[in-house]
């Protein structure tokens, strides 16, 4: 069954296209080293709850956006040798200094897929 990393972080509304740049990048060294697919999505229409939320849960800040992006992969154990070679690809070194992010309110997790329809 297939495996899915996913995350949520925010990311400052005027630093969104350097955001988009370089996570296209990431797409692009994690389709690269074997992931079937990588989302990138900005909150559009994500309320403020009561008790959770996606804006609570990272710490939304009014000058912020809400992003939610997963990559899927074959199962765990692809997904473990993808992202091994991806922390090791010389394209990703530089791209962690440069991403436009406050990684201390990312929330991230590996999720094995119930089904998909």
């Amino acid at each position: 069954m297939a495996y899915v990393d996913g995350f949520v972080v925010p990311v400052p509304k005027d630093k969104l296209q350097v955001y988009k740049e370089k996570a296209r990048i990431c797409g692009e060294v994690w389709k690269s080293h074997g992931a079937l697919s990588y989302v990138e999505c900005a909150a559009d229409d994500v309320p403020y709850g009561e008790l959770t939320s996606f804006p609570r849960a990272v710490q939304v800040k009014p000058d912020e956006v809400v992003i939610f992006a997963w990559i899927t992969y074959e199962s765990r154990q692809q997904r473990d040798a993808i992202n091994a070679k991806v922390m090791a690809d010389e394209r990703m070194k530089a791209m962690f200094n440069e991403m436009p992010i406050d990684g201390k309110r990312m929330i991230f997790g590996g999720f094995e897929m119930l089904f998909s329809l």
